[in-house]
């Protein structure tokens, strides 16, 4: 994350479910009796997890996408997991990234539900969903919302197709082997963070959200120690500058990228022109021109650029955007 932790959002539900609810959180439930995912579980997550994580919709005129590309509406769904890949792993919750989130402290950024979305879970509800993933995951008849499924996908998702950029990272990762924490000491020490992209992924997620301001140049460099293995790099609102980005050229599987409110400018933009497997870019805040914007005409792969209160113009925007008719790019 790398899936991958704001004013209550109430759920209906019915008076049944509220009885559920309460009966989980006193921990009724048997230690040796298997968990009912529709009856016990379901309403849990549907309280806690399925605002952000459903079906695309509409909201105030926009469609509204699932957080992380990942869908908690059905059973199928959840499989399928988010665009870094699975997030469960049916027999092993410590090893679920849709478990392991919810049992973060409340004040880690990658905390689920993230603080003020929706009602975290209680520490009964949290056993319960640990159970229910060490049992085997099991969905029981519940299939959820079908919409969106594609056709060759069963209800309960027993095969699952492989999405666009969930193979992007997969054909990244081929061959790559997997590093252990030492690898990386030099970023954690340096305040940066850094997780596997799925369980099964040699693939990083670096960032720097612990420390933010005080991730200067010279701790921004550390990434270097892992640079070939680096699929998702945060350093929106740290201290570096058009200099202290040199070291992304070298990150060859690099594909989220997030440089929102920091200082950097045009130059910044120079050893990121070279990153062909770059697919988010985000720059919002930044003092990046129309002059910058021209070093982006070659990245064809990226699909989402952020420029929202930066310094470029309608002008500018509009000739990158005949260069890549494909990408999103969002500024106003």
């Amino acid at each position: 994350m790398p899936l991958m932790k704001t004013s209550k959002v109430p759920f209906p539900i019915s008076a049944g479910a509220v009885l559920l609810l309460s009966l989980s959180s006193s921990a009724v439930w048997s230690q040796d009796e298997k968990v009912d995912f529709e009856k016990q579980l379901w309403p849990i997550l549907e309280r806690s997890c399925v605002k952000c994580h459903k079906a695309p919709h509409e909201e105030n005129g926009r469609t509204v996408k699932p957080k992380a590309g990942l869908r908690m509406d059905g059973a199928w769904a959840i499989k399928m997991g988010s665009e870094n890949g699975a997030v469960l792993t049916p027999g092993n919750a410590e090893d679920s990234e849709l478990w392991w989130r919810t049992d973060l402290p409340e004040d880690d950024d990658d905390f689920m539900p993230p603080t003020g979305k929706a009602d975290p879970l209680s520490a009964e509800e949290k056993a319960l969903f640990k159970k229910w993933i060490d049992q085997g995951a099991d969905f029981g008849e519940w299939v959820g919302n079908l919409e969106g499924k594609p056709k060759e996908v069963s209800n309960a998702g027993d095969k699952m197709p492989v999405s666009e950029i969930q193979e992007l990272y997969q054909s990244l990762g081929n061959g790559l082997d997997p590093l252990k924490e030492e690898a990386w000491k030099d970023i954690t020490s340096a305040g940066g963070r850094v997780m596997p992209l799925a369980a099964d992924s040699p693939l990083l997620s670096v960032d720097f959200r612990l420390v933010r301001e005080e991730a200067d140049d010279a701790k921004v460099a550390s990434i270097s120690s892992v640079g070939d293995h680096i699929a998702q790099l945060d350093l929106s609102k740290t201290a570096v500058t058009d200099a202290g980005l040199a070291p992304v050229a070298e990150l060859p599987r690099l594909v989220k990228l997030n440089l929102s409110e920091t200082a950097v400018s045009d130059a910044a933009l120079d050893p990121v022109s070279g990153l062909e497997n770059l697919r988010y870019l985000n720059l919002y805040g930044t003092q990046v021109t129309d002059a910058g914007l021209k070093k982006l005409a070659g990245l064809k792969s990226l699909e989402n650029l952020y420029l929202w209160q930066s310094k470029v113009t309608d002008k500018g925007v509009k000739q990158l955007q005949k260069a890549l008719p494909d990408t999103r790019i969002s500024w106003k």
